[in-house]
């Protein structure tokens, strides 16, 4: 669904667009609706009834089941595109009735109250400075998706645009919706749901999708949204704006319990990320030679630019061959000799051989020089618009993507990491029989400290490492290499889940150490790559703040993070922190982490910057964009931001032109905002009774969570009441759903809990305990405990965020289809025992959410989302109970053959919950 749908307009204007919005929306999805019927009736008419409620779907066949939750799974899509196009017509209302300022989101809007309040350009120049946005696309197993359905829906988007158009005559109308509905029926035919469990590589292919489609285009556009708002609202002033948002990923560089992930595999990631930038590049640059047709008769060339030509042309080797083919046009002949050194540099990025003293481009800056020459002589020649308007937007493409695309993550876990440090411990000299020293003592301490003062030497018996270990070192290896290679920005750090100790910091350095990552020949002086600690659970959300002060007293971890850029970048975990304590526990950690952390920065002198591990669902962190970053505390920003970008979320945000660009500028707008204003604000300034009552709540809240999910019947429960363990069968992604194939849910991982618990719709994850917190405060407290509450809900932009994305996970929540999914555990004690508990809870959160709120019904103050969820809820509430009757025949059934027949209809059934329910995990 549309994130911005859950926001509540304000004003007559907003009011009015909402409506024009509601109405396209309407009238988008009902013109899609009758066209899929069309496809559904001509291909399998027996299934139509599945949307209305007359289709009997208990006597389908599984093949039948499945062709009806395909058809299901379609009009989700098909919905989600409706209001994605709403959403754009919105935008475009309020921006011609009121003007872009007045358009949330945007830089202008942000830039108007930054002037209005007197900020002086001084700040806004040292805050572009140090802006550092970059969201990370992961390859979570959250989305499904086929990259050659994703093209078909986003011809279905495009087609739609064009039906809007009032030119058409009533033949040409006819002719678009024929083509909406070929594409429609070319979807059905294909199939969404992988045939095979997709590879690494697959997922590489898909992330990079796009960035073909949409992003290589739309980022430039994003920065240039910038420059106008800064022109706009502060005029006469120069800002100089540097690559600021840059996109990282994870896809194929992410280890934490992925057996498939290794160092080919990296690497070949790392050759097709390249490519596709260089590919694209390759594409402007030709397009804009056939542009840039300008002859030095109508445009005199200058002096310095020639002698640039030049050049270019004698080290191509083939200057009178180009010279030839374009007499008198030197920016073509500049351009083609650009081309020769971007193919030349695409052959060494693929692998391949060059000739000796083939021209290429050693690195982008090389590529970027080249452009801003071309800018400058076409400025100097009397033509600013063409170098601003055509050369401009290519240059700034190189800066963001340089020769890589992405920013790429390297992801291990301490266990791992552990592991191969111990067997680096017995390959060092002289160690005999002995075992390694215990983890946390100061032998252990002693032995890390020593072997990173250690000069490197040939003394390290590495041939008689484990395969692991000798992998885990040759990860870094590889990352040394291609940094001095191709790209210094190929990498962006190395994450190390499960950061429990200094120790586990320390160790990373010394598999980066050996890996040859260190700036100096000895290796003992400056790591290049950034190491940066995630700490997930709540536990270790709060011992992270002691964590990060004594890492930063470490000598070789200060110079190393002055080196990359005077700052400590720390990973928190908003999946983890939820599944160990529940949503508002975990909110109010994620809070005071933050809080603590950035104070720690501040008095070691390097500044920490945070990268937030969301997920598209609530319970992960996936609340709407601004509103998410405008509640993180004070200070805690300063214009640096990085955030994974996971699962349905990158198809939903990227997918389309319009939409990512919005996206894109959502974000960084948001960012630059909070950076602004944050510090000013009073809903953010630390109040100790509003820190105190959240503390109570949030004691209260895991305390009722933990009752739940420690109950000795939860798991049975949870295994039978929800599609646990067959979404492990479920092909969209190559990650295993347990770290190390334990089978308790302590191993468990955060994405499979919440996705579970969202398909059987007790959605638990994003709102137990809240009742209870409510109540136990209330009942501690009084009156002046009410009263406190009603002002931290006006007052609180935290608690605030809290109460309202509780409120709208509410509304997703549905008893009956819990009921009979509960249905499916067989012993009656324990299914009454565990359901009991959670109606009761649901009933009490319900209660106590509207008495904080002040609203009569559940979401009732978020007409838009209610509205969203009018047209979903009915699809998907019959898929839920078509998903139930699927479990209980496919788990009866013991004939492979039969189990088979049954597994792509259960597939499907869990795909299409989570399209309906617009987030999986």
């Amino acid at each position: 669904m549309n994130e911005e749908s859950t926001e509540p307009t304000t004003g007559t204007d907003d009011e009015m667009a909402a409506l024009i919005s509601g109405t396209s929306a309407k009238d988008a999805s009902d013109i899609l609706f009758d066209l899929l019927m069309e496809v559904v009736r001509r291909h399998q008419p027996e299934i139509a009834g599945v949307f209305d409620g007359s289709a009997e779907t208990s006597d389908f066949t599984p093949e039948l089941m499945a062709r009806a939750l395909q058809a299901q799974g379609i009009w989700f899509q098909l919905l989600s595109i409706a209001e994605q196009n709403a959403a754009m017509r919105r935008r475009r209302h309020i921006e011609r009735m009121r003007g872009r300022d007045a358009v949330r989101g945007t830089f202008d809007n942000v830039l108007t109250e930054a002037a209005r309040d007197g900020i002086a350009p001084k700040e806004i120049e040292d805050l572009l400075r140090s802006l550092r946005i970059r969201p990370v696309i992961t390859a979570h197993p959250t989305e499904s998706k086929r990259v050659t359905v994703l093209e078909k829906y986003r011809k279905i988007y495009l087609l739609l645009r064009e039906l809007e158009t009032t030119r058409w005559t009533e033949r040409e109308r006819q002719a678009i919706l024929a083509d909406i509905r070929d594409q429609i029926e070319l979807v059905w035919m294909t199939g969404e749901l992988h045939l095979e469990k997709p590879t690494v590589e697959h997922e590489v292919l898909r992330g990079l999708h796009f960035f073909d489609e949409t992003l290589f285009e739309k980022a430039p556009e994003m920065i240039a949204l910038l420059e106008g708002a800064l022109e706009h609202h502060y005029p006469g002033q120069h800002f100089e704006l540097p690559p600021f948002f840059q996109f990282g990923s994870w896809i194929g560089g992410d280890r934490d319990g992925n057996p498939h992930v290794n160092t080919t595999v990296t690497g070949w990631a790392l050759r097709q990320n390249a490519l596709a930038a260089l590919r694209h590049y390759r594409e402007r640059i030709v397009s804009l030679a056939r542009m840039l047709s300008i002859t030095e008769r109508a445009l005199p060339v200058p002096e310095g630019f020639r002698e640039t030509l030049a050049h270019a042309l004698k080290m191509s080797g083939e200057g009178e061959t180009i010279a030839a083919r374009n007499p008198g046009e030197p920016y073509r002949q500049f351009l083609t000799t650009v081309l020769r050194k971007l193919d030349a540099t695409a052959v060494r990025a693929g692998g391949g051989e060059l000739e000796l003293g083939q021209p290429n481009y050693a690195n982008a800056d090389e590529l970027i020089h080249d452009l801003r020459l071309m800018e400058r002589a076409l400025a100097e020649a009397n033509s600013p618009s063409i170098a601003a308007d055509l050369v401009k937007p290519v240059r700034r493409a190189v800066e963001l993507f340089r020769f890589s695309t992405v920013r790429l993550d390297l992801r291990e876990n301490s266990t791992r990491t552990t592991q191969a440090l111990q067997a680096l411990w017995w390959a060092s000299a002289g160690h005999g029989e002995g075992n390694p020293p215990e983890l946390g003592s100061r032998e252990w301490r002693t032995w890390l400290l020593h072997e990173l003062a250690r000069p490197l030497t040939t003394e390290r018996i590495t041939a008689a490492l484990p395969a692991e270990a000798t992998d885990l070192i040759a990860m870094f290896a590889q990352a040394a290499e291609i940094r001095r290679g191709l790209d210094r920005d190929a990498f962006g750090s190395f994450i190390l889940s499960m950061t429990r100790s200094v120790d586990d910091i320390l160790g990373a350095y010394l598999l980066a150490k050996e890996g040859g990552l260190f700036l100096d020949t000895a290796g003992t002086e400056i790591c290049a790559l950034p190491i940066v600690p995630l700490f997930e659970t709540i536990d270790d959300l709060r011992a992270a703040p002691a964590i990060m002060r004594e890492a930063l007293a470490i000598p070789l971890i200060r110079r190393s993070t002055h080196w990359q850029g005077g700052l400590q970048e720390v990973m928190i975990g908003y999946s983890d922190s939820n599944k160990d304590g529940g949503f508002v526990a975990s909110n109010w950690e994620l809070a005071k982490a933050q809080t603590s952390l950035t104070k720690v920065g501040q008095v070691a002198g390097t500044p920490i910057a945070f990268f937030h591990g969301r997920g598209g669902s609530v319970s992960r962190g996936g609340a709407p964009t601004g509103r998410a970053i405008a509640a993180q505390p004070a200070g805690s920003i300063r214009g640096r931001f990085r955030v994974t970008e996971q699962g349905e979320v990158v198809s939903y945000k990227y997918a389309n032109k319009g939409t990512s660009l919005y996206q894109m500028e959502l974000l960084a707008a948001s960012v630059l905002e909070h950076a602004l204003k944050s510090e000013r604000e009073t809903a953010l300034q630390p109040s100790r009774e509003f820190d105190g009552a959240m503390e109570a709540l949030a004691g209260a809240s895991r305390a009722a969570y933990t009752g739940l999910i420690t109950h000795p019947d939860l798991v049975t429960y949870f295994q039978s009441a929800s599609p646990l363990e067959e979404i492990s069968l479920l092909n969209i992604g190559s990650r295993p759903a347990r770290r190390f194939g334990a089978s308790s849910l302590k191993d468990l991982r955060a994405i499979p809990w919440v996705f579970a618990w969202a398909q059987n719709r007790h959605i638990i994850t994003g709102w137990y305990g809240v009742g209870s917190a409510l109540q136990n405060f209330l009942e501690v407290r009084g009156s002046q405990g009410e009263k406190l509450l009603g002002q931290m809900f006006k007052g609180s932009r935290l608690f605030r965020l809290i109460i309202d994305e509780v409120e709208k996970t509410l509304a997703l929540v549905d008893l009956e289809i819990a009921r009979e999914y509960s249905m499916l555990v067989s012993d009656e004690r324990v299914r009454e025992t565990i359901y009991a508990m959670i109606e009761k809870e649901l009933a009490l959160t319900a209660e106590m959410v509207l008495k904080v709120s002040g609203g009569t019904e559940i979401a009732g103050r978020f007409p838009q989302f209610r509205a969203a969820l009018a047209v979903r809820l009915p699809t998907t509430n019959e898929v839920n109970r078509e998903q139930v009757d699927l479990l209980r025949r496919f788990r009866a059934t013991e004939s492979d053959q039969t189990r088979e027949e049954f597994k792509s209809a259960l597939l499907l059934s869990i795909n299409t919950v989570a399209a309906g329910l617009g987030a999986t995990g």
